[in-house]
């Protein structure tokens, strides 16, 4: 039976429909409601969406892209508006098990002070589920599922499958759209725990969810991909989060280390190396001297 009080978020942007279809066909009996916020896209979703035999409740249509937190903050205000108790945030790519909202409620029962709750999720491309992060006593700690009973503490979630009591964002507030894409679930959960709230990972709750592009394959292991732009906004935003006074210092210290791995990995590894490499500086840059929004 559907949650009575669960909106489901989708924010789309040039879907594939086939999938799309199927994510809107595994929400139709987990939420209330589903709501397909549009980020400009070319294809008319209303219209794809009227055809369909499990069809969205309702979709909201932007005019351009306006970034995926803009079209979070747009459907979340509008679930508001409808009485929603939760907000389930989905990308238009991710594929939730049939009771995954129910064992993300389940996990939210006894904890009064949480964030959010946030599924387990398989990359359908490196067949490894990676593991929840939290950063203490300067150092990034892996959390992995031991049993699926396990409920873990962590410092964010990944925006899609997040389940997310309304009554949070009052106090917390909405994504920071000025980010306009990448680090945006990272600074809202932060943010989160800045005001006394906190983020959980739920391993009995399960979510198929496909990371960036091809993965780079590298001694045995296989590493994320972005397109170069995606690197831009990954690299100016993680900065302009360093720069935020509230962050905790020793979270910008190991999220630092990290990116520093990464300019180097990506400068020697994807291709085309220069594009990546040029976008990735262009961030860091831009991140320095305080410039967000979308990239121009």
């Amino acid at each position: 039976m559907a949650n009575p009080e669960t909106t489901a978020v989708i924010v789309t942007y040039h879907p594939a429909l086939d999938v799309l279809g199927e994510l809107v066909n595994r929400l139709r009996n987990q939420v209330k409601t589903i709501l397909i916020v549009d980020n400009g896209s070319d294809e008319n979703i209303a219209a794809w969406n009227a055809a369909q035999q499990h069809a969205a409740d309702h979709i909201i249509a932007l005019k351009e892209n306006a970034g995926i937190a803009a079209a979070q903050n747009a459907g979340i205000a509008w679930a508001k508006q409808q009485g929603a108790s939760h907000v389930l945030l989905m990308d238009q790519d991710s594929l939730p098990a049939h009771d995954m909202v129910a064992e993300l409620h389940a996990a939210l029962t006894d904890k009064p002070s949480a964030a959010a709750a946030g599924p387990r999720y398989m990359d359908r491309r490196q067949k490894n589920p990676p593991p929840f992060l939290q950063i203490r006593n300067w150092r990034l700690f892996r959390h992995s599922c031991e049993t699926s009973c396990d409920v873990l503490p962590v410092d964010y979630l990944i925006a899609s499958g997040c389940l997310i009591p309304m009554p949070v964002f009052d106090k917390v507030g909405d994504m920071r759209d000025d980010l306009f894409i990448d680090y945006v679930d990272i600074e809202w959960g932060l943010r989160a725990g800045h005001h006394g709230f906190q983020s959980y990972g739920v391993c009995s709750a399960h979510m198929e969810h496909s990371l960036g592009e091809a993965p780079i394959k590298f001694r045995g292991r296989k590493i994320p991909l972005h397109s170069p732009l995606r690197h831009y906004y990954h690299f100016r935003n993680a900065v302009l989060l360093y720069r935020t006074g509230w962050v905790p210092l020793q979270w910008k210290c190991v999220d630092a280390w990290r990116l520093l791995l990464k300019y180097g990995f990506y400068t020697l590894y994807a291709k085309p190396r220069r594009q990546h490499f040029m976008k990735m500086t262009s961030g860091l840059l831009h991140g320095l001297i305080g410039r967000a929004g979308k990239y121009k």
